[in-house]
Parts: structure tokens; C-alpha cells; sequence
């Protein structure tokens, strides 16, 4: 375990890392040749402008302004001013939602009124003033433990000499926790009094944050403008009929059981082939364009040549424009035969549909019912958002989501156990003792005051960030695989394993791993009867490792994150060597969404350490708090300048959180409950068994109360909607709306056929009946054959325009 002077070390480092990372980023933002990279949601959205435009040139790609480097600090402020509904409007619900998470709430003060008074920043004392002023920061939960902690279970715990006169391995933070306490102490009933304490401070809060969230949310969706998704269902696992087609089949399904409210639908085609060839055809006349650009810039003195090889590294060269121009034609041809391939046969159709209603409150009865007496047919569900659609996995059949989530969780499982390897070595670098015994040459370098404290106070938190870089890749990968159909879905679905990955290895590996080495070494100089009590000291004494790993993790890695390296040093790569048009350099800044299949989890890991530990080692909680200042600061600038949303839930990981921060106060009350009976305090642990089923039934109360707001849309709601609409504007023609919100990417013209004319215009498609008769006859199994003909369908059948034969 590491000593206060190598967290004293660790601190250091790192407050320095952090500092060299926000004085960085202050001097990179300014320069207008990043201007692309630290603001590119106002140039998506067309309100900024390119400063590399005008000036001299020097004045193009260096700020000179030498009076704009002494308010470096400006950005600080500036991010806090927003109020909040303005927020809602800018980035969305998700977004703002993400930032409740780092701070639950503000003060009766307003910041902005206090942001008005200090609007005259001349100087950076001002601008630092202005930050202390305006951030009025109230972490609801941390805080107040934070204070009540170290007012009263600090003092309890240190003054007592059980780690001085034990053998045990300890540094000055241990003798701040509870394993300095003797064993059967009276003194735990204090711990057992805080727990209380800290669990009824922490349930009210979540409680009334939720309240809010919901609040939030319903509020969200009554005023938000009309999206395709309001009336749309996802319909899954349709069931083959032999007279019928899919896309005939819905039809006439819904016009029988929804004949009031249904409007069309949109049979879901497997076009995971055709999205190939689009995408191919779209790098192909990429490079088109760039060469006939590059041909009349030069006059038209000479055509560009290209080798035909890989890469164009080898091969014949040719004309550049001739050949781009022969691939994209060649492409067109394979698209358009493929298009008809997929339209024309029955074999394409997948078991799934978008089924349109012509109101909210048809689509609310009809996503939140049971369509069947048999319940695993025509399931339904809300259809994503049309940007939030994963198309890909849209053309799984039904039958193969839960072998492949099966599958799924057998190489998770091995997949986190394998983990405990590295995370062992991990913990070998945080036992110092037990290096030297296995490796007793290194004694004489480890004794190095430096070299210690920079093995035991730096290296295990930078280890384990290092093994966790690739992870949430990995995590993604698998959601993908297991078959879900929206973004939104497959990152929570990527957080939730993420946030199970770091409990697990994270945390518990972290502890029992650490135990191990320190029971090991009790083992060899104690009797066999004293490795309970090691086990039960050796567990607090961890949050030495946690420490450092906040610092690591936390602070520098959060200040590294508002620097952007990676996103800097890519998008300036790409502009020298790849962007060889506008549309390129829009691709090259793309600067994607909110992390949330791995910022949440990473905010839930730091509430598990601090609710775990604040009863148990307090000293960890400033750093908690201190990461959660930061990053809300962080987030929220780049939640207004950087990140460009891909999708909105309306705030639908809420319940997640909600339950993560439950599950990390019942693991503390039994962590706390275990370190008792170590201690010998078997008469006052009784009287934490309350504790666990108390935070459990009132988990489930707010699941009761709250959680219906996030997985089902309340009809009362979709008909005020609806009247509203209806009275606001009684000429909408919702079928115009709808017509082309759920057709694939790869069938839209606007976007995926770069203007060419290989597709087929929505007036050639053939109109259909306005009532669509079964082909069935009385008796499924008559031999007779149906007399109407399988007919050419529209790829968005609209009952509205449809005559009879």
C-alpha cells in the first residue's frame, strides 16, 4: 500500500498533468487553425465561421492577440453560463441528464446573476474569481458525507493504536480508516450509526432525483417538436403465412386489430449488401471529386494520373478521372441490380416491420399492448428515432437474438475472468513487499525513495487505465453482435457490461487480489488464526490503490479528455493527407457523441468507491469530489462546443443510474458487514442486516413510482398531444411526414445515390388497393390456390392513396 508521501507524490504528478493539460488546451483553442477541432458543433450547425478565411497569413493559423492569452482561463465561466433549459434546447435531454449525474443540483442562488456581475473579465485573478463564484457547486451526495465523515469517523478512527502495535504493513492514510479501531471496539457503533446516516442522505437524494429526472423527461416529450418515431412501432417476429407476404401480412394485420388508427408501414429488408456497395460507391466518387478539383485548379494543364494497385501504392497508372469515373458507373450498375434484387424477391423481406399510426395515442396502445394471444408473436415495441436506427441488425431474424446473447455472455464471462490476470500484476506493482520477495535482486533499487514512491503511488492506476483502453471496444462489439437495433440500445447495453466489468476486476479483483498478497505475507510470519483479521484490515487499506487510481483516471485523464490530443493530431493528419474536399473536412472534425457507454459506467465506479468507503476509509472521499467538480466542468463545455449528439432517449439511462448507485450502497452495507465480523463486532453487526433490505424495498418503490415514465409513454400524454396538434394545425398530412422517416438509408435517394439517376423514383412504384383483401381462403389448408397474384409492393405502403382493382 502506498504511504501519504507516495500519495503525496501521486497527487503532485498529477495535479500537474492536469494543469499542463487545461493551460494546453486554453493556448490550442485560440489558434484558428484548431478552431475546427475545439468548436465543431457551431460549424455543423452553421453558426461559425472558418477564421483561416481571412487575415494575413500568419493571422490564419496563430492567434497574435496577445491579450486573449491572459484570459486562458475564460472558457471556465463560459461553460457555466448557460442556464439549463437553454441547455435542453442546445444539446438535449441525454446530454443534460449525463451532467446531472456529476452534479445534482444547484443552490437558490443564481450563478447567472453572479455571471452578470463579474461580466467586465480583464484580467485572469477576475476570471478565476468568477469560476469560484459561478460553479456554486453542491455535490448532494459526496459532499455532505465528505464533511460528516471527516468531522466525525476521522477522528474516531485515528485516534487509536492498533495498526502501531500489530505487524501489519500500514502507512499514515491506514491509520485514518477503520482497521485502526481494535477488534470488538465499541467505537464501530459509530461506523454502524454513519452508515445509517449516509444510506437514508443518499436514498433521499436519489429519490428526489428521480422525482426531477421523470419530471424532466414527461415534460421533455409533451413539448418537444413532432419526431417519426411519436408514431411508429417496431413490429418483430412475424409469422410465416404461406399465402401471404411479410409486407402483406402487416397490412393486413393492422388494418384489421388497429383499422381506426393504423396508416402504413415499412418492411424491414436485409440491405446489409447494398450498404456495402453505397459505401464503396461513396469513397469512389469522394476520390472523383478531389481529382477533377485538383484537375481545375491547375488550369486544366495537366489530368491527374493514379496507380491502379492497392492504395495506389503499385500497378498500371492510368487517368485518375477516367478510371474514378468507370468505378463509380460500375458501382451504380452493381447497386441498382442489387436494389432490385432486394425489392423484387420475398427473400430479403426480414420478419420485422415500421408500422406508422396516424396518432400518438394509436402508436402509444399499440407499442405498450399485446398484439396476439400468443405472446411471442407480433411483438411490439417503440421504433428508435430514425437517426438512432442500427440498421445492420435489422436484418437478423428473431429466432437467432438469443443464441447469439447467449453466446454472448458464455465470452463475457471468460472475457472478465481472463482479466483478473492483468489486473493481478496490477496489484503486484501496488505490494511492494512482494516484489522483493519474489524478485529479492531488485531490493536495493525498490529501497530508492523515488523509485518507491513512483512504482506504489503512480504506476498501478496508469497500469490499469492502460489495460482498460481497448475494453470498450471490445464491449461494443459484443452489443452489436447480440442484435440490437437502436445506437441508444447497444450502449446501455455497453455500459451495463462496462459498469459489471469494472465491479468486478475493477473493484473486487482489485481487493481480492490485494488481500491475497497481504495474507500471503501474514501467512508466512502469523499463525493461520490471525488471517481473518489481516483480511478484514487488509480490504480498507486498498482504498490507497483507488486513490491513486482517481487521481490517474480521474483528474488527469478528465483534463486530457477537454485537450483532445488524439482528436487534434487526427484531424490535422487528415486534413494534410485524406481531405480532399469540403464533405471531407466536415468528416474529419466529426467529433462524435457523448461517451456514455463509458463515462457513465466510469461516474458509477467512483460513487461505488466513495459510498464503499466512506464509512470505511473516508480520506478517499475529497478526491471523489474533487473528479466530480472537474469533469461536470469539462463535460459541460464540451456538451455545448464539441459534442453532436447522435440520438435522443430523453433521458431513458436514468433508471440505470438510479440502479447502479442502489447497488453500490448495498455492497457497501455488506463490505461493512463482513469488515465487522473480522473486527469481532458480531453484536453490532445485527443491526446492519436492516440496512440492505431497507435500500432494497425502496429501490423498489422508486422503481415503481418513477421507472413507468421511462419505459412507457402515458396515453393521457399522447392525447393532449395529438388534440393540440390537431388544433395548431389542422392540415397536416401526417402520411407526407412519415412517408420516408423509416426507409433504409441505402433506398434514399437524397443521401445514398449521390444524385445519379440508377434508382427508381417514388412515382414509378405501382399504387396499391385501398383495402387489401387476405389471399387465404376459409380453410388454411385448401389445396386450391390463391387466385390473386403476388404483386410488386412500394417500399412504404400508404393506405390514403389507394384505389380499388
Amino acid at each position: 500500500m502506498a504511504s501519504s508521501s507516495e500519495i503525496g507524490l501521486a497527487a503532485t504528478i498529477n495535479i500537474l498533468t492536469a494543469f499542463a493539460f487545461l493551460v494546453a488546451f486554453a493556448i490550442l483553442r485560440i489558434q484558428p487553425i484548431n478552431d475546427r477541432v475545439y468548436f465543431p458543433k457551431w460549424y455543423l450547425r452553421g453558426l461559425r465561421s472558418n477564421p483561416l478565411q481571412s487575415g494575413a497569413f500568419v493571422q490564419k493559423f496563430v492567434n497574435l492577440d496577445f491579450r486573449s492569452y491572459l484570459k486562458f482561463l475564460n472558457w471556465m465561466p463560459a461553460a457555466l453560463r448557460m442556464p439549463e433549459p437553454e441547455l435542453i434546447d442546445h444539446a438535449g435531454l441525454d446530454s443534460v441528464l449525463y451532467l446531472r449525474i456529476y452534479l445534482t443540483g444547484y443552490s437558490s442562488t443564481s450563478p447567472y446573476f453572479v455571471y452578470n456581475f463579474y461580466q467586465m473579465q480583464l484580467r485572469i485573478l477576475i476570471s478565476v474569481l468568477d469560476l469560484l463564484f459561478i460553479i456554486d457547486i453542491r455535490l448532494k451526495i459526496f459532499v455532505p458525507i465528505a464533511c460528516l465523515a471527516f468531522s466525525v469517523m476521522v477522528p474516531v478512527n485515528f485516534t487509536n493504536r492498533t495498526l502501531e502495535e500489530s505487524k501489519l504493513t500500514y502507512s499514515d492514510i491506514d491509520k485514518l480508516s477503520i482497521s485502526n479501531i481494535p477488534t470488538g471496539s465499541n467505537r464501530f457503533f459509530t461506523h454502524i450509526v454513519m452508515a445509517y446516516a449516509f444510506t437514508f442522505w443518499t436514498c433521499y437524494i436519489l429519490k428526489r432525483e428521480y422525482e426531477i429526472v421523470a419530471s424532466m423527461r414527461l415534460h421533455f416529450i409533451a413539448s418537444e417538436n413532432r419526431r417519426p418515431d411519436q408514431f411508429t412501432v417496431l413490429v418483430r417476429n412475424v409469422p410465416p403465412d404461406p399465402d401471404e407476404s411479410v409486407n402483406e401480412l402487416v397490412e393486413h394485420f393492422f388494418l384489421v386489430n388497429h383499422p381506426d388508427h393504423y396508416l402504413s408501414h415499412q418492411v424491414v429488408y436485409d440491405a446489409n449488401l447494398l450498404s456495402d456497395l453505397v459505401n464503396e460507391k461513396k469513397t469512389k466518387q469522394n476520390w472523383l471529386d478531389y481529382y477533377q478539383l485538383k484537375y481545375n485548379r491547375n488550369n486544366q494543364s495537366k489530368r491527374p494520373s493514379v496507380k491502379t494497385g492497392y492504395l495506389g501504392l503499385w500497378g498500371k497508372r492510368v487517368d485518375a478521372i477516367d478510371f474514378y469515373e468507370s468505378e463509380v458507373e460500375k458501382l451504380s450498375k452493381k447497386i441498382f441490380k442489387e436494389r432490385e434484387k432486394i425489392t423484387q424477391s420475398s427473400k430479403h423481406v426480414m420478419a420485422a416491420a415500421f408500422v406508422s399510426f396516424k396518432t400518438r395515442w394509436g402508436a402509444a396502445v399499440c407499442a405498450q399492448t399485446e398484439q396476439s394471444r400468443n405472446p411471442t408473436i407480433w411483438l411490439t415495441e417503440w421504433a428508435p428515432e430514425p437517426r438512432d436506427v442500427y440498421w445492420d441488425n435489422l436484418a437478423i431474424p428473431f429466432v437467432s437474438l438469443t443464441i447469439r446473447r447467449l453466446v454472448i455472455a458464455v465470452a463475457f464471462f471468460f472475457l472478465t475472468f481472463f482479466f483478473m490476470i492483468p489486473i493481478a500484476f496490477v496489484q503486484s506493482l501496488a505490494n511492494i513487499d512482494g516484489i522483493v520477495k519474489a524478485a529479492p535482486f531488485l531490493h536495493d533499487l525498490l529501497e530508492l525513495e523515488f523509485i518507491k514512491s513512483l512504482i506504489q503511488g503512480v504506476l498501478p492506476g496508469i497500469a490499469l487505465k492502460i489495460f482498460l483502453i481497448v475494453l470498450p471496444s471490445i464491449l461494443m462489439m459484443m452489443s452489436k453482435f447480440e442484435g440490437f437495433t437502436s445506437i441508444s440500445a447497444l450502449e446501455r447495453r455497453s455500459a451495463t457490461r462496462y459498469y459489471i466489468f469494472q465491479f468486478i476486476n475493477v473493484f473486487l479483483g482489485s481487493i481480492i487480489t490485494g488481500t491475497a498478497f497481504q495474507q500471503l505475507n501474514t501467512f508466512i510470519h502469523q499463525s493461520a488464526n490471525t488471517i481473518p483479521a489481516t483480511i478484514g484490515a487488509s480490504i480498507p487499506m486498498k482504498a490507497t490503490f483507488f486513490i491513486t487510481y482517481i487521481m490517474v483516471d480521474g483528474w488527469a485523464g478528465v483534463a486530457g479528455e477537454i485537450l483532445r490530443l488524439k482528436p487534434l493530431i487526427f484531424y490535422h493528419l487528415k486534413n494534410f493527407l485524406l481531405v480532399k474536399t469540403e464533405k471531407d473536412r466536415e468528416e474529419a472534425m466529426n467529433p462524435g457523441s457523448l461517451p456514455f457507454n463509458t463515462g457513465e459506467p466510469q461516474i458509477q465506479l467512483y460513487y461505488l468507491l466513495g459510498l464503499v468507503y466512506a464509512s470505511v476509509t473516508p480520506i478517499l472521499l475529497p478526491f471523489i469530489v474533487v473528479f466530480f467538480a472537474l469533469a461536470y466542468v469539462v463535460y459541460r463545455h464540451q456538451i455545448i462546443n464539441v459534442y453532436n449528439q447522435q440520438y435522443e432517449s430523453a433521458g431513458a439511462f436514468w433508471p440505470d443510474v438510479h440502479g447502479r448507485i442502489i447497488t453500490a450502497l448495498v455492497v457497501s452495507q455488506l463490505l461493512l458487514m463482513g469488515l465487522l465480523s473480522t473486527k469481532e463486532a458480531a453484536q453490532s453487526t445485527p443491526l446492519l442486516i436492516v440496512l440492505p433490505v431497507l435500500t432494497l424495498w425502496f429501490h423498489r418503490f422508486c422503481k415503481g413510482r418513477f421507472e413507468p415514465a421511462f419505459v412507457r409513454y402515458p396515453l393521457q400524454e399522447a392525447m393532449m398531444k395529438d388534440t393540440l396538434e390537431r388544433a395548431r394545425e389542422p392540415s397536416l398530412n401526417v402520411k407526407d411526414y412519415l412517408q420516408d422517416a423509416y426507409v433504409h438509408p441505402v433506398f434514399s435517394n437524397k443521401d445514398r445515390w449521390d444524385g445519379s439517376d440508377d434508382g427508381v423514383s417514388d412515382d414509378e412504384w405501382p399504387k396499391e388497393p385501398a383495402l387489401v383483401p387476405t389471399k387465404r381462403e376459409s380453410r388454411v389448408n385448401t389445396p386450391v390456390r390463391s387466385q390473386r397474384s403476388e404483386s410488386s409492393r412500394t417500399l412504404l405502403c400508404v393506405t390514403d392513396e389507394r384505389s380499388c382493382p
